[in-house]
């Protein structure tokens, strides 16, 4: 057993209905695995192969399926590279080093490498958001921009854990209110095409052991040393991190931040799709 998969069994029906639903990735698409100092990284690469480079880091369980369809519009102008995060419910290695620390830009640097990748934006959610940021901190000459969803490590990360202990405790329901609280309630009808990656992150939902730290947050200098541009969106409803406090200390510190404070929304924020392409696209050249 892994200390990311809760059982064996768990971690083999995952990464099958993980393998199917790659397997309807909306467009053409590489799946290409880079060996680094922590295990080999699983990426999913799609677009044209000499267009302007791309690095999409996903959340905390989840893997690279949950970006498929904002890939299948971004690769019309980016040669996308979705990136398995080590540790978590993808293909890439189990290793979970610690947060604190250079290790997880010196894995990122080393994906970077061996996709042949100098020099990208990058879009980071959630963790994957703290990935990215870290990382432009650290190895500023990498990053081109930043676009990060409910980015963590900015605004105060919130026990959500404390909260919803209660609602884990009436079974099946409690376990579906907690899941409203994060993502928002569950649409009635979904449409086809999203009904298998929707499965997928259930099953991940219930599988994966979630990593239970407090993740660095990222220094008022820090924030100031980060010279390129930056755009985040964030919740007001967001029961994980403290969305009001994410956009004040961008504001203040990141001189070249811009961010999009949606008061109704919550950690999963659907829809962003055209939002960060126009962002990206101040950048891609003509």
């Amino acid at each position: 057993m892994t200390e990311v998969f809760k059982s064996p069994q768990a971690q083999g029906e995952v990464l099958a209905l993980y393998r199917k639903v790659l397997a309807s990735w909306p467009v053409p698409s590489t799946q290409v695995r880079v060996p680094t100092s922590q295990g080999e990284t699983f990426v999913v690469a799609c677009g044209p192969e000499g267009a302007p480079p791309l690095v999409l880091l996903h959340g905390a369980q989840a893997n690279a399926a949950s970006w498929m369809f904002d890939a299948a519009v971004w690769s019309r102008c980016f040669r996308v590279f979705a990136v398995d995060l080590i540790g978590e419910a993808g293909l890439s290695a189990p290793s979970r080093p610690p947060l604190a620390g250079e290790d997880h830009a010196v894995w990122l640097e080393e994906v970077m490498n061996g996709l042949g990748v100098s020099r990208a934006p990058l879009v980071g959610l959630s963790l994957g958001g703290w990935v990215a940021l870290d990382f432009a901190v650290r190895r500023p000459g990498r990053v081109e921009r930043l676009a990060l969803i409910c980015p963590a490590g900015i605004g105060r990360q919130k026990n959500f854990v404390l909260r919803a202990a209660p609602l884990f405790l009436l079974g099946p329901w409690g376990a579906r209110k907690a899941r409203e609280m994060v993502f928002g309630p569950a649409p009635r009808e979904l449409p086809p095409a999203v009904q298998p990656l929707v499965a997928l992150m259930n099953l991940i939902g219930r599988s994966v052991t979630p990593r239970v730290v407090k993740i660095p947050r990222i220094s008022d200098a820090a924030l100031a040393s980060l010279d390129l541009p930056i755009v985040a969106i964030v919740g007001g409803r967001d029961v994980l991190i403290d969305s009001a406090q994410t956009r004040d200390r961008l504001e203040r510190w990141a001189p070249r931040a811009r961010v999009i404070f949606l008061p109704q929304a919550r950690h999963f924020i659907p829809g962003q799709t055209a939002t960060v392409l126009a962002f990206l696209q101040e950048c891609a050249p003509a």
